[in-house]
Order: structure tokens, then sequence, then C-alpha cells
């Protein structure tokens, strides 16, 4: 199915419409539309009807359009018995950031998985994907991760934030020295995440 400037307008109209409509045949056609933007609903369409499988995530993973490719890191999160390796190495890095915060939103990761959160949120070269890799690492809870969140609570202030909170289900001399320094630092919101984080481990232990 291929879209013009004359319909597009009215195909993404219908194919938004699918999902609420049960509309399946419409929503499963829109996948092959040259618009992107429809291809992108039509992964939403699809999914709130239950009917997005693994094998066309997989697929869709390898589209060209960075948006249809971020939904598709995006629904990692539900999807769980679907590869994420191709979303968490893609060329763009918000692609590679909705990923790793997918990863974070799943029960269980495999080693390789955990391993390349790992590599991204202490190598990665842009700051939103080594912040998102540090949360994903903190929900995670794996000790293997704790050297990555440590690091990155000498990251960048948006980084070091979200990676003093990673710390939470941690605990030994090194995440209380970090959670000391984190207290003391420059930026008040890293400053608040430490409190909150003490604040919440004064609450735990009563």
């Amino acid at each position: 199915m291929t879209s013009t400037p004359d319909t597009a307008s009215g195909r993404r109209r219908q194919v938004a419409l699918a999902g609420h409509l049960g509309d399946r045949a419409t929503a499963e056609a829109a996948l092959d539309d040259t618009d992107d933007s429809i291809r992108e609903l039509a992964i939403g369409a699809l999914e709130r009807l239950g009917a997005l499988d693994d094998d066309q995530l997989v697929s869709l993973a390898n589209d060209p359009s960075i948006r249809v490719r971020r939904r598709v890191a995006e629904l990692l999160a539900s999807h769980t018995a679907v590869d994420p390796g191709r979303s968490l190495h893609d060329d763009d890095p918000t692609v590679v950031e909705v990923a790793a915060w997918a990863m974070g939103e799943r029960e269980n990761v495999e080693d390789s998985v955990l391993e390349r959160l790992i590599e991204l949120a202490v190598e990665a070269r842009d700051p939103l994907v080594r912040e998102s890799a540090a949360a994903a690492l903190g929900a995670i809870g794996d000790p293997r991760g704790l050297p990555a969140i440590l690091t990155a609570c000498d990251d960048k202030p948006a980084v070091r934030r979200r990676a003093v909170l990673a710390l939470a289900p941690f605990d030994g001399p090194e995440v209380e020295a970090a959670i000391d320094r984190a207290l003391e630092d420059r930026d008040w919101q890293v400053r608040q995440s430490a409190e909150d984080l003490r604040r919440f481990d004064g609450l735990a232990d009563r």
C-alpha cells in the first residue's frame, strides 16, 4: 500500500482509528505505507489490538525511518521475547535511548543486554543514552551494573541525577560515598535526588 500527499492525511486518520475499531486488516496493510508516520501509527494500532507479533517487531527494527525504529524500541518493554540487540546498537542515539529505557521495564534481561547497558552507561557519546542506560541498570538491580552507575554519578548533571537514584537497589561503602558526594553536588537537582534517596532509605529502615 502506498500514500500520496493528497491522501496521506486521510490515511493517517484511517489507521489511527483502526486500532480503536478492531480493523486489523487496515492496520497491517499500513505497515507497508511509504509514509513513515503512517507506519508508526500502524504499529500503535496493531499493539492496541493485541495483534502486533514479535516477528513484525524484529522486521520493523530495521525500518529506514528513525521514528518507526524508536516506536519499536519503546514496545520492547512489553515484547520481552524480542531480542533488543538491533535497537540497542542503532545508529541513531534516540532509538538507543528508548531501547535502554525499555530494558529497565523488563522483569529479566539477558547477560548480553546487561553488558550492552553497562557499556552504554559509561561509553555512549550521547549523554541522554548514558542517562537512560544508568537508569535501566538501577531498575534491573544487578550488582554487575553498579560500577557503571557509580561512574555515571560523576557524569554531566542530568546523568548524575538519574544515576544517583539508580543507586537505590544497592548498598555498600562505595554506594554511601557516592550518595554523600551527591549531597554536596553543585547541581541542586542532584542534591535533591540524593536527599530523596536518603529519605527513602530512612523510611525503609523503620
